[in-house]
């Protein structure tokens, strides 16, 4: 079984969902500390004038994890983002399809921020068509969840399947000797149809999905490569 192990993002980029849908099981490592500026309470939609963020107003402090991390909910940050979705993609081919499901998600309310970002990303998930069953770290083996060998061999995984930038601090060694196979991704980003004006890569897979529609799970899997990752010869 290959397992995928990312921390939570909110309305997370196509390479989050093309390492998901490469994946038997992928699990939300909910127990990683809260990264300021980062991607766990961001993301950017295509607006006319070009890339904007959506941003999650929240209240942290250094060394939080995110599932402790509030939102702050005096701001009116929900309508904001619906809002800016819709100025942003209302003359887009799936607004119609999708209106009503987003005007539904941001219908809810969240205390915390990693609810939020994991419901945001099986939304899109789900509408993708990412079949692949995800969990929540904080909810599987031991508590020091960060250890990722630890949590596939609680899920029975085999082989782990890793982001880019995730491989270059993972001890390869540790994987073999626990019978884990490492699998890296190298994702080029597909060129899509979007709005006018210049291609904008590496937006949240909602813009392709508004864009593209039925075709975004198509598009967004043509960037994914994997190749295995070895221990270091000594």
């Amino acid at each position: 079984m290959k397992v995928a192990i990312h921390q939570p993002h909110y309305l997370p980029w196509l390479g989050y969902f093309a390492k998901w849908v490469s994946a038997d099981l992928f699990v939300f490592l909910d127990t990683v500390q809260y990264e300021k500026n980062g991607w766990q309470n961001r993301n950017r939609i295509k607006a006319p004038d070009g890339p904007r963020w959506l941003t999650v107003p929240v209240k942290a402090h250094l060394g939080m994890t995110v599932s402790a991390v509030p939102i702050d909910t005096s701001q009116p940050w929900r309508a904001r983002h619906l809002r800016s979705i819709e100025n942003a993609y209302a003359k887009a081919p799936g607004w119609s399809k999708y209106r009503d499901a987003l005007q539904s998600f941001y219908a809810h309310e969240w205390e915390r921020l990693a609810p939020l970002a994991v419901d945001s990303a099986r939304w899109l998930a789900d509408a993708l068509g990412v079949s692949t069953p995800a969990r929540l770290a904080s909810g599987r083996g031991p508590s020091d969840t960060a250890r990722l060998v630890a949590i596939c061999r609680a899920v029975g995984a085999d082989t782990y399947l890793a982001g880019r930038d995730g491989a270059r601090y993972l001890d390869a060694e540790q994987f073999a000797a626990a019978g884990i196979a490492v699998s890296t991704q190298r994702y080029e980003h597909p060129v899509y149809g979007q709005g006018g004006g210049e291609f904008a890569p590496f937006l949240s897979a909602l813009d392709l999905l508004l864009m593209q529609g039925d075709e975004a799970l198509r598009i967004l899997r043509e960037g994914n490569t994997w190749s295995p990752l070895s221990p270091e010869p000594r």
